[in-house]
């Protein structure tokens, strides 16, 4: 047939040959040209190239099989897969080492090529920790930053779940084929995200989640990220994985500090110890990445400036309007501002770290909380 000789055959099928990981598929690109002329020359011009006789015997006999199903799940609504020569391959990702010869997308491909910043952590953050990284998600979701994360437990969802709370876009790197989700309880999360943003992953379908797949994935993360935060870490933890690979990519680290008591600060202390950019409000890595992002978020922050009025208060939520409101300048506790606002703690607590992260409040000594003159 056809459809199953196109250039994204001989693609999908080359990705699926035994042995042939990133790193080959590229020398063989180099080599031969294209996938298909891989396929098209003759043995003895594939012989004498170190590949392994599994991998030699695959190129004499594809699984043209595989690569029908392949081709049947693309025709579904909303699935794609992005060689690297495809106008929506993203461009970050494709200068960096070893990027993935092909990536299957369910969801908006395009989002792809948009700015992005990826956000990661702990699978078993503190309460602090996973709020954390839902509200700098939001936040940098609302200014127009594609978020984007792993789908793990912990961090990773939680900074899916924030950037979906704020309407934006999120995208979700797996270590899976696209057509199963780990971990199984992410499921609906998946969904959500596909409807919203985009599951990537660089694994042909029906590739379970083995473990040598994860470290694999980070690279993809920090990758298509212009740059990549780590909200809570241990001192071994996969998040410094993908710290390091962002680094090493050329891209902007940076890091939460956390208490000295606490074991999932000792990661964000060392990259901070090593060179990350030490955070506290998501605005401080707006200013960061300003000259990076080229622009790229100029007309959505000018909209969103607009829409929220002279002093930006039209972009907070009715709740954290009303913490605002019961706040003076003068240092307050959050059990006077319980009482004043008639909110549950709970809900003080929360908002209370959103207008921190929007520059409204300060956090001082004894557990209180002050108004600023935003801007100062």
């Amino acid at each position: 047939m056809q459809d199953a000789r196109s250039d994204l055959s001989y693609d999908l099928a080359l990705l699926r040959a035994p042995g042939v990981g990133g790193a080959t598929f590229h020398h063989l690109l180099e080599r031969f040209g294209s996938a298909r002329a891989v396929f098209e020359r003759r043995a003895a011009e594939r012989s004498g190239l170190g590949l392994s006789a599994a991998t030699l015997a695959y190129l004499k006999q594809p699984d043209w099989d595989a690569v029908q199903q392949d081709l049947a799940w693309l025709k579904q609504p909303g699935h794609h897969a992005l060689s690297l020569n495809d106008a929506r391959y993203p461009s970050l990702l494709r200068e960096t080492a070893g990027a993935p010869p092909v990536l299957f997308v369910h969801g908006d491909a395009e989002l792809l090529t948009h700015a992005q910043f990826a956000i990661v952590g702990s699978r078993n953050p503190t309460p602090q920790g996973a709020q954390n990284a839902e509200e700098f998600a939001r936040y940098l979701a609302a200014c127009g930053l594609v978020i984007t994360s792993g789908l793990a437990l912990g961090i990773d969802a939680a900074a899916h779940r924030g950037a979906l709370k704020a309407g934006g876009c999120t995208v979700a790197v797996v270590g899976t084929g696209l057509d199963r989700v780990y971990p199984a309880r992410h499921k609906a999360l998946a969904h959500e995200i596909a409807a919203h943003g985009a599951l990537v992953s660089e694994f042909p379908l029906g590739t379970p989640a083995l473990p040598d797949n994860f470290p694999r994935r980070n690279r993809i993360i920090s990758g298509l990220a212009c740059g990549t935060l780590v909200v809570e870490a241990a001192a071994q933890s996969g998040s410094l994985i993908t710290a390091r690979l962002a680094a090493e990519q050329g891209r902007e680290v940076f890091a939460i500090p956390g208490s000295i008591h606490n074991p999932l600060a000792r990661g964000c202390h060392k990259l901070i110890r090593d060179g990350a950019k030490l955070v506290e409000t998501a605005q401080d890595i707006l200013e960061e990445l300003g000259a990076e992002l080229n622009g790229a978020l100029a007309g959505h922050t000018m909209m969103r400036a607009a829409a929220a009025g002279p002093d930006g208060q039209g972009a907070l939520t009715g709740e954290a309007l009303k913490i605002l409101e019961c706040l003076s300048f003068d240092p307050t506790s959050t059990d006077i501002l319980i009482e004043r606002s008639g909110l549950t703690p709970e809900t003080v607590s929360s908002m209370l770290l959103v207008l921190e992260l929007h520059g409204y409040v300060a956090p001082l000594a004894g557990g209180l909380y002050s108004r600023v003159t935003k801007g100062n």
